[in-house]
C-alpha cells in the first residue's frame, strides 16, 4: 500500500475508481430567502478519497448534510448502490453505512470517551443493560488504531481539542462505516496528529471505504486526494481527478480567477504605543506557566501577529490580557491606563475586544439572528430608557452587513443558518460595535476558505488604516507573514523572537516557534523585555 497520501499509481486501476457506491443526481435545495444547492451531480467512489471544496457558503455542508441524513433535499434524489434511497435521518444514513464527522464537535464533554463513542448506540446484554466492558474494549482498539493513548474512561473535557476531533472520527469508525464524510478533520490537529489521520484514511481506503473529505487546505487535498469536486454559489464548477489538477486550477475553479491576493501590509505610518503587556505570567497547574512573564508592545495602526504551535501560550495570552484570569501576573496598559483589577467587561468598555479562536462555544449564541449576535455586546448604543432603538439598530447592522460582505438574505435569520465564514464575520462586527482601540484575534481564519480569509483580512488591514492596533494569533506561515508589520513567536508560553515581517523566513519563524527556554536552542527574551532583538538573537542561535 502506498504512504498516506502519495500520488504514486493512485489511479492505476481506474476501474475500482470508477465504481460510484453514491451518486448525489440533480439535487436541489431550498431555503427561505436563499436557494443553497442548484441541480448537483456528484458521485462517491468506492475505496477513494473524494474531495469536495469550495468558499464558504458554497454549498459544501448543505451537501453534506442531505448525504448524512440531517436535510433532506427540496428537489433530485440520491441512490446507493444504483438504488434510490430516501435518508428521512442521520439515523437511518447510518445503518445505510453512511458516517458524518462535523466540523464543530459533537460531543459531551461530561461523559467519557467510551460514553461518547456509542451514545444512543450503545452495546447492551441481551438488550437489558449496558456492557461497558464491551464498549470500552471496542473503543480501546480504536483508540489503538487512531494513536490516541489515553483510558476509554477519560472524560473528554479533559482531552485537547486535537484529541476531541479523534474521538469524532472514533465515533464513525465504531459502526463501520461504508461512506465516511469528513467535514474540515484536520483544523485542530497537529502535525503528527495529521500524519496518524492519512494513516486512518490510507487503511480504510484499502478496506473499500469511500470518503468524502472537505477542507480548506489546499495543499492537504492535493495530497490526500483522489478526485476533487469543486462548488461555486451552489452549483459545480470542476470536476477531475486529483492527479490532473493543481492548487491555482483548484481556485480558479472556486472563485472564478486565479486567486484571491493576502496584500503586503500597508505602509502607513504607525501611532502611539496603544497596548503595553509586561511580565504576564498565568500559573500552571501542578508547576510552571502557561504564560510565562510575557511582554510585548503594539502601537496604533499596527498589526502584529503571535505565530507559534498549539499548547504555545497564545490563547491564553490574550484571555490575560482580557483578565479572564483573576490569578494571572503582570500588568497591561490600555492606552496609557493601566487595567489592573478591572474586570472583562470594564476592559471591554475601554477599548479591547477579543475575536475568540472556537466561534460556536465562545462567542456565538446560535439559536439567535445574526443581528441580535451582532449588536449582543453594545445593546446599551441602542438603548432608550427600557426600549431598543430599533430603526438606529437595524440601520447598524445592515452597516456591518455590507462592509464585511456577510452573505445573508436576512439578518433576522438565525446566526446558525450562515456558513462558517459568514459567521466569524459576524463575531468581528460584534466586535467592532464596542468601538475598541485594540482587537485581539485568536486563529481567525480557522475553518473558513480563501475566499473568506480575503475578506476577513482586507478588514483587518483597513481597520488598521483607521488607527486600531491588531493583535492576532495564527499557526499559518503565510498569513502571519502577509499581515503582520511585526511577528512575535511564542513557544512554551514565553516570546522566543521578534521580527521584521519584512525579514522573516518560514525557516526563522518555524524554529523560533520550537525553542524553549530551557532547551538551548536560542536565548528567549528576558522578563521585562519585548525581543525587540530576537530576530538577531535567534540567527546567533
Amino acid at each position: 500500500m502506498n504512504a498516506p497520501g502519495s500520488n504514486s499509481n493512485r489511479h492505476d486501476n481506474d476501474a475500482g475508481f470508477d465504481d460510484v457506491i453514491l451518486s448525489v443526481e440533480g439535487v436541489t435545495k431550498v431555503y427561505p430567502g436563499t436557494i443553497a444547492l442548484k441541480e448537483v451531480n456528484f458521485a462517491v467512489r468506492r475505496g477513494a478519497v473524494n474531495v469536495l471544496v469550495g468558499e464558504n457558503g458554497a454549498g459544501k455542508s448543505t451537501m453534506m448534510k442531505i448525504i448524512a441524513g440531517a436535510e433532506q433535499p427540496s428537489m433530485g434524489r440520491l441512490l446507493l448502490d444504483g438504488v434510490p434511497v430516501e435518508l428521512a435521518s442521520s439515523a437511518e444514513a447510518l445503518r445505510h453505512g453512511i458516517g458524518i464527522v462535523y466540523q464543530e464537535l459533537n460531543l459531551f464533554p461530561n461523559l467519557s470517551i467510551a460514553e461518547n463513542v456509542f451514545i444512543a448506540h450503545e452495546i447492551t446484554r441481551a438488550g437489558i443493560d449496558i456492557d461497558a466492558d464491551a464498549q470500552r474494549a471496542k473503543v480501546r482498539e480504536l483508540l489503538k488504531r487512531l494513536e490516541l493513548d489515553v483510558s476509554p474512561d477519560t472524560l473528554v473535557e479533559d482531552l485537547r481539542i486535537g484529541q476531541q476531533q479523534l474521538v469524532e472520527i472514533a465515533k464513525a469508525l465504531a459502526h463501520d462505516a461504508r461512506i465516511l464524510i469528513l467535514d474540515e478533520p484536520t483544523s485542530a490537529l497537529s502535525a503528527a496528529e495529521v500524519e496518524v489521520l492519512f494513516q486512518v484514511i490510507a487503511d480504510l481506503k484499502s478496506q473499500g471505504v469511500s470518503i468524502v473529505y472537505i477542507s480548506h487546505r489546499l495543499e492537504e487535498l492535493i495530497r490526500i486526494g483522489d478526485y476533487i469536486t469543486v462548488l461555486r454559489d451552489g452549483r459545480i464548477t470542476g470536476h477531475q481527478p486529483m492527479a490532473q489538477v493543481d492548487v491555482p486550477w483548484i481556485v480558479r475553479m472556486m472563485v472564478g480567477r486565479d486567486t484571491k491576493d493576502f496584500s503586503r501590509p500597508i505602509g502607513h505610518e504607525r501611532g502611539a504605543e496603544v497596548l503595553t503587556a509586561r511580565n504576564v505570567s498565568l500559573p500552571r497547574k501542578g508547576g510552571g506557566f502557561l504564560v510565562d512573564h510575557v511582554s510585548l508592545t503594539l502601537h496604533a495602526g499596527e498589526i502584529v501577529g503571535i505565530y507559534g504551535l498549539m499548547g504555545a501560550g497564545r490563547s491564553e495570552l490574550f484571555e490575560c490580557i482580557l483578565g479572564c484570569h483573576p490569578h494571572a501576573g503582570g500588568e497591561i496598559v490600555l492606552a496609557g491606563q493601566s487595567l489592573a483589577g478591572k474586570p472583562i467587561a470594564r476592559r471591554v468598555a475601554d477599548g479591547l475586544a477579543l475575536i475568540p479562536e472556537d466561534r460556536k462555544a465562545d462567542a456565538l449564541l446560535p439559536i439567535l439572528s445574526v443581528g441580535s449576535n451582532m449588536t449582543l455586546s453594545n445593546l446599551a448604543a441602542f438603548a432608550r430608557g427600557f426600549d431598543i432603538r430599533t430603526q438606529q439598530e437595524r440601520a447598524s447592522i445592515l452597516s456591518y452587513i455590507r462592509d464585511l460582505a456577510i452573505k445573508v438574505a436576512d439578518w433576522r435569520l438565525p446566526v446558525s443558518s450562515l456558513s462558517g465564514g459568514n459567521q466569524q464575520k459576524v463575531v468581528i462586527a460584534r466586535a467592532l460595535m464596542t468601538s475598541p482601540k485594540v482587537l485581539l484575534m485568536d486563529e481567525p481564519s480557522r475553518g473558513i476558505d480563501i475566499g473568506a480569509k480575503a475578506d476577513i483580512f482586507k478588514v483587518m488591514r483597513d481597520l488598521a488604516v483607521k488607527g486600531l492596533g491588531i493583535l492576532f494569533v495564527t499557526s499559518d506561515l503565510e498569513e502571519v507573514k502577509a499581515l503582520s508589520d511585526r511577528i512575535l513567536v511564542m513557544s512554551n508560553g514565553r516570546i522566543t523572537a521578534e521580527f521584521d515581517a519584512a525579514e522573516a523566513s518560514d525557516n526563522a519563524l518555524v524554529a523560533a516557534s520550537a525553542v524553549g527556554h530551557r532547551t538551548g536552542h536560542g536565548t528567549a527574551p528576558q522578563p521585562g523585555q519585548d525581543g525587540h532583538d530576537g530576530h538577531d538573537r535567534l540567527a546567533a542561535a
